[in-house]
């Protein structure tokens, strides 16, 4: 199997639907004779931050000196990002090769459990590869947590970055049951890790004396973070926690959330007993994420916000960096998404134009252009092709404006690509 012919394979008819539950999961693991059993680390949901969270813990675990295995959701430009150890990607021929040697476990599963989608094979996939090559997992949860396939692993460490309303139509309409179906993570013995707050964090405290976890750290609670300063060389801040203290840790990272998102990773690093005051310095100032208030020239941005808390931080943090300055936005979007409340967040950046456009690598599930154009009442334009898009977006910026794309995690890796 060649690596085209895997991702072929991956998106065959069917696959990417959504099918919650953990039956065939756990077919698969109990087939491959549980590579997930004995493994330490951080399972880590939430509606925001948990790939920069993720990202973060895993630095500083790497700088540890502990084998690092990562798994995130989605990949920005290619699927060997879903499979990484110490930062370095599956090849494209290991990719294959494990796909191909899991191909008669997913055959049998299929007949007995039915047919796992996309992201259990890769699920499946990832755990098998690290099983013999990691230390410690930092797993990024897909879809909200209860019935998420990733909720198979019980690592020690339980993280819920934030709770907002996304994925309704999955999760439940209100923030409440929302918080519930991402507090499903929380098992026994669990240290919990959450920057959750509002009506979603009484939700996470519930479960968390139902099932008996060992301890319970709350951002603005246990767990105190003060920003130093901000701006385009990144942030700088202090965390206090539960027998930490740190002053003046560094990320190059931008957006004040980033802030939050490091203080979770740092906590989850200590409550593994992993941390040290080196690994944890070391390990935030070296992360890059992609994508993620990402300056990709001169004056242009990417960001992948796709739900409206998203949108709203990305829009306060924008404005903090460029000022009162002219911005022409490039937006892509999904038809999941509650697309109306995004845009309503994105007017409050005031663009003077923005470029609608689509991600092809989202096929059918990309709203179009034109629909997109037809829900915003200012000064707009449809371009079909990504890349089209930013140029046009470019041009009308000239000199004296700033470029955002924004919108979708898909629209971003294609503009990165």
């Amino acid at each position: 199997m060649s690596y085209r012919e895997a991702l072929a394979y991956l998106s065959e008819s069917g696959r990417f639907a959504v099918k919650l539950g953990l039956e065939r999961t756990r077919a698969l693991l109990e087939a491959l004779d549980n590579p997930e059993r004995g493994k330490r680390g951080a399972l880590i949901a939430g509606t925001n931050g948990k790939g920069s969270t993720a990202a973060f813990l895993a630095s500083i675990l790497r700088k540890r000196g502990l084998r690092t295995a990562l798994t995130i959701s989605p990949h920005l430009r290619s699927y060997t990002e879903r499979i990484q150890i110490d930062g370095r990607l599956i090849s494209e021929a290991d990719f294959a090769r494990a796909l191909s040697a899991l191909k008669p476990v997913l055959d049998r599963v299929t007949q007995e459990a039915g047919a796992p989608t996309e992201f259990e094979i890769l699920i499946a996939l990832a755990l098998s590869w690290f099983r013999d090559r990691s230390d410690r997992l930092v797993v990024e949860v897909g879809l909200g947590g209860r019935l998420d396939s990733t909720n198979m692993l019980d690592l020690g460490v339980a993280v819920i970055t934030n709770v907002s309303e996304d994925h309704r139509q999955y999760l439940g309409d209100t923030v409440k049951q929302i918080a519930g179906e991402k507090a499903g993570i929380i098992k026994p013995g669990n240290i919990v890790i959450t920057g959750a707050s509002a009506e979603a964090l009484p939700v996470i405290e519930r479960r968390c004396r139902e099932v008996g976890s060992r301890s319970l750290w709350r951002l603005g609670q246990e767990l105190e973070v003060s920003l130093r300063r901000q701006g385009w060389e990144g942030l700088e801040f202090d965390l206090n926690g539960p027998g930490f203290h740190y002053e003046d840790l560094r990320t190059r990272l931008l957006g004040t959330h980033q802030a939050e998102n490091a203080a979770l990773a740092v906590a989850a690093a200590h409550a593994l007993g992993d941390a040290s005051p080196d690994s944890v310095r070391t390990g935030l100032a070296e992360v890059e994420w992609p994508g993620r208030l990402q300056l990709l020239d001169g004056r242009t941005l990417l960001d992948g916000a796709h739900n409206q808390e998203g949108m709203r931080r990305l829009a306060r943090e924008v404005r903090k960096l460029i000022g009162d300055a002219r911005l022409v936005v490039v937006f892509a979007a999904m038809k999941d998404k509650d697309v109306g409340a995004v845009l309503d967040e994105l007017s409050h950046l005031q663009p003077s134009l923005v470029v609608f456009t689509r991600a092809a690598s989202a096929g059918e599930r990309a709203l179009a252009p034109a629909d997109l154009a037809a829900m915003w009442p200012h000064r707009s334009s449809v371009v079909e092709d990504a890349a089209a898009a930013l140029r046009q977006a470019q041009a009308e910026s000239a000199s004296d404006a700033w470029v955002l794309g924004c919108g979708s995690l898909y629209l971003v890796g294609e503009l990165l690509s």
